[in-house]
């Protein structure tokens, strides 16, 4: 399990500062989420692309984990063409596929596919430890950003506890079946690690404390944010203009 596969790079995304990134994105992905016409939508997509060209991502990883949000959203095409009401534009025997439909399928599509770029390409290029860092740097709640950093430390650490339970009960003999033995030994592995779980989370507490631990992490300052830094944050926030003033003043296109 690797959580921060996008982070190794040395584009200049890889290099700006998390602080700004995060920034952008909120900035960008509130705004294609907040747009209703499916040409703003489209210009986000764009901008999402243009970033992710930047950032030189591995192209197949990106591929892989657009098709898992893809898989999500042909739910939507499967659904929403043949229970929306609108404009009929084909029947099939008792089914009817409405344009409105269809719009609504393709805006949640793209702008879903856009606001995932984005954050692939702005804040998947830090690592977890540096954008808990860069939350704390925002003023955001420190037991939020504890909670991520800790989190993010021990949530290997469970899945070795889960996968050696596994591998002692297939040691003695354990294969899944559709039974009631099976979903019983499930639920018990399940059980043990929550019980696990929370005894590891007793003994850190306990050794934190015995350091002078007082609830809260003390952030070192990081590098000076540079004008390159502040660049790509009026690129972000020109962008995210442009998208509002095309949702603004722009038609919505395709079938009514």
């Amino acid at each position: 399990m690797n959580l921060e596969c996008f982070s190794a790079g040395s584009s200049p995304l890889h290099r700006a500062d998390v602080r700004l990134k995060m920034i952008g994105a909120f900035l960008l992905s509130v705004t294609v989420a907040l747009c209703y016409s499916l040409s703003a939508p489209l210009l986000a997509l764009g901008v999402a692309l243009l970033l992710l060209g930047s950032a030189r991502l591995p192209l197949v990883k990106v591929g892989r984990r657009l098709l898992v949000v893809n898989l999500f959203t042909l739910l939507f095409w499967l659904t929403l063409p043949f229970t929306v009401p609108g404009r009929t534009v084909m029947e099939a025997g008792p089914l009817v596929v409405s344009g409105a439909g269809i719009n609504l399928a393709a805006l949640i599509t793209v702008k879903t596919n856009a606001i995932v770029l984005i954050f692939m390409a702005l804040v998947a290029t830090s690592g977890v430890t540096a954008i808990g860092h860069g939350l704390a740097g925002l003023k955001v709640p420190p037991r939020f950003c504890m909670l991520l950093l800790f989190t993010y430390r021990y949530i290997f650490v469970l899945q070795q506890e889960y996968q050696r339970l596994r591998r002692a009960a297939l040691l003695r003999g354990f294969r899944p079946a559709t039974t009631m033995h099976t979903y019983r030994t499930y639920g018990n592995l399940l059980g043990m690690t929550l019980v696990k779980s929370w005894q590891r989370g007793r003994r850190v507490q306990q050794a934190m404390e015995l350091r002078g631990f007082q609830g809260r992490f003390y952030v070192l300052e990081g590098r000076p944010l540079a004008a390159a830094d502040w660049g790509l944050l009026a690129l972000l926030f020109g962008a995210a203009l442009g998208v509002a003033c095309m949702e603004l003043l722009g038609a919505p296109g395709g079938w009514s």
